[in-house]
């Protein structure tokens, strides 16, 4: 069983990268929760594509769900654009959860996910990010206009949620065509935090979860909600998925009381919940 479960395994990373080579995802995480607690390898094991916000927030959440319900999780990472692209060209997903609402609308319209399964899970929040040691702070977006602010990161727009909340705020703010210069793009919102981390750049806009994961490494400040259209968060079970029961069992536990207890200390707003301006 061990075998045919790495097998599995290796067989969905080999389809990632062939579809990464292909215009899909440059970066995709694959983390494997489908292992209990007890080391046993679960019978069924689902494939979910999540937005690279969700990552510290889902491989906990995903271990709690394997370790209440035997059910594994692997965890394909990515750019919310990117992985709605891979659903779109039959990639061997269950449930896609998306960093905005948008997305699970468009695979709802070409009919690829179940409509009753489509529910919203969270409200993101963006933040400005920089590492502990650097000499710069930053209290508002005004600030990334200091002279020694040379590299700002943030998500592609083109295809990441968080990329496009960060133009928005940036607009808003009077600042995106004085600020484009200096601006550096990551494939999705985890590697534009990951820029900021290595130091390769000076400041990130980044996701609050991202921010809130990354502890006394670094510093914080939020962009105020109104500056971008909300990061309204929604997942849904893919249409061609062969473990609809389990997926749905996936769908409900984000949004059940454990679930939301996990999104809740990651900085995430719930549904029913009112947001920190």
């Amino acid at each position: 069983m061990i075998r045919r479960h790495r097998f599995v395994g290796f067989m969905l990373a080999m389809f990632f990268l062939a579809s990464c080579a292909n215009g899909g995802p440059t970066t995709v995480a694959l983390v494997d929760s489908s292992a209990s607690a007890s080391g046993q390898v679960a019978e069924v094991t689902l494939t979910v594509a999540a937005a690279a916000d969700l990552t510290p927030a889902f491989q906990e959440l995903g271990a709690l769900f394997t370790q209440q319900t035997g059910i594994g999780v692997i965890f394909s990472f990515g750019s919310t654009g990117q992985l709605t692209q891979q659903i779109e060209q039959g990639a061997p997903v269950d449930v896609f959860a998306a960093a905005n609402q948008l997305y699970i609308a468009e695979l709802e319209q070409a009919g690829l996910i179940i409509p009753d399964t489509i529910a919203l899970y969270a409200q993101g929040r963006l933040t400005i990010w920089t590492r502990a040691d650097s000499p710069l702070t930053f209290a508002s977006l005004d600030d990334l206009t200091q002279e020694k602010v040379n590299r700002i990161a943030i998500a592609n727009p083109e295809h990441a949620p968080y990329g496009v909340a960060a133009r928005e705020a940036l607009i808003s703010a009077g600042l995106w065509d004085a600020l484009q210069p200096r601006l550096i793009l990551g494939e999705n919102v985890a590697q534009t935090m990951q820029y900021a981390e290595t130091g390769n750049v000076d400041v990130a806009l980044v996701a609050l979860s991202l921010s809130v994961a990354a502890g006394d490494s670094g510093r914080y400040v939020l962009i105020p909600a109104g500056l971008h259209n909300p990061l309204n968060q929604a997942l849904a079970v893919v249409g061609s998925t062969k473990h609809e029961v389990e997926a749905r069992q996936f769908a409900a536990f984000v949004n059940g009381e454990a679930g939301r207890e996990i999104m809740r200390r990651y900085g995430f707003i719930l549904p029913g919940e009112e947001p920190i301006r």
